[in-house]
C-alpha cells in the first residue's frame, strides 16, 4: 500500500496538482469576465439614459420657449389620444 501510495504522489500528484490550478485558473478568469461584461452592460446603459435626459431637457427648454396656445397646437400631434 505504502509503494502504491509512493508512487502516486511520486509520479501522479504533481499532474493532478497542475490540471487542478488550471481548473481554477479558467473558473477565476471566468468570473473576471463575467463581472466585466456586467459592467460594460451598466455603463452602456448610463450612457443611453444620459443621451435620453439630454434630448428630454432639449424637448423640455423647446416647449417651454413656445406660446400657450402654439405649445398646445403642437402637443396635439403628438397625443395618442
Amino acid at each position: 500500500m505504502t509503494v502504491l501510495l509512493a508512487a502516486f504522489l511520486e509520479h501522479i500528484a504533481p499532474y493532478a496538482l497542475a490540471a487542478g490550478a488550471g481548473l481554477v485558473a479558467l473558473l477565476g478568469w471566468g468570473f473576471h469576465q463575467r463581472l466585466a461584461g456586467a459592467k460594460a452592460e451598466r455603463n452602456k446603459q448610463a450612457a443611453e439614459e444620459a443621451k435620453a435626459k439630454s434630448v428630454a431637457d432639449q424637448v423640455e427648454n423647446d416647449v417651454g420657449a413656445l406660446p400657450g396656445g402654439l405649445a398646445k397646437e403642437g402637443l396635439k400631434k403628438w397625443s395618442r389620444g
